[in-house]
């Protein structure tokens, strides 16, 4: 589904990724992680169209998307989910996930998926109508990936999803994002909880200084014993 070939990417002349070779299938759970730095969130921001490659090709269901703004790459079937949420917060929690919706202009359309999004995540259901400022951190989090699946994504793209969570929220998202991929939806998770993405994740890679250091299945890396070593403080 999402292939990254060689992808170079440069915020004016300092280079955060080199070469960096990717891919994520159809269904599949896929972490990306690594220390601070390391050009996790760049690469999300390649894929999704808010940082052109300055090498390279980023290739989604087969089509070139370099070059290809934000919101056209949305229309294609990706969400970002950034570590900044974004959330509207004077609006309510149905009109920030309607927001979400706006690639779709079917009314109906839209009214099922959130249905199917309330279904996912009851607790926004039960907050229906609450000010998405007043909510929990954790209850933000929820919202910032209910609203990227209104959507209909084919392709999740969700970075540091615990970031600034206590311990049993941060349980709670990740438990969600394995709904979600039990739904059908394929997820490319960036985290530094290393030990917490490689135990939810199909596969994983480790980037490190801005290139993939390796890569597997993620029952491999969490034996390996650099990741241990580095990530794990075994």
């Amino acid at each position: 589904m999402l292939q990254l070939k060689n992808v170079d990417a440069s915020y004016g002349f300092l280079q955060i990724l080199w070469s960096v070779n990717l891919e994520v299938d159809e269904g599949e759970f896929v972490g990306l992680v690594g220390p601070n730095g390391a050009g996790k969130t760049t690469t999300l921001r390649t894929i999704a169209g808010l940082l052109k490659p300055a090498g390279g090709e980023v290739l989604f269901k087969g089509k070139r998307m370099n070059g290809v703004p934000a919101y056209q790459a949305t229309r294609t079937g990706i969400s970002y989910i950034s570590e900044d949420l974004n959330l509207f917060v004077e609006m309510s929690v149905r009109d920030n996930l309607l927001m979400g919706a706006y690639t779709i202009q079917d009314r109906d359309v839209q009214l099922e998926t959130l249905d199917f999004v309330f279904e996912l995540f009851p607790r926004l259901k039960e907050r229906e109508s609450q000010l998405a400022g007043t909510m929990s951190g954790g209850e933000r989090k929820m919202l910032a990936i209910a609203r990227g699946l209104m959507s209909n994504p084919e392709l999740l793209l969700v970075d540091e999803p615990s970031l600034g969570l206590a311990p049993h929220l941060v349980t709670d998202v990740f438990n969600s994002l394995q709904r979600l991929q039990q739904e059908g939806v394929t997820i490319l998770l960036v985290e530094q909880r290393v030990n917490s993405t490689l135990e939810i994740t199909d596969r994983a890679y480790v980037l490190e200084q801005g290139k993939i250091a390796m890569e597997g299945p993620s029952s491999e890396l969490i034996t390996n014993q650099h990741v241990k070593n580095a990530y794990l403080g075994i």
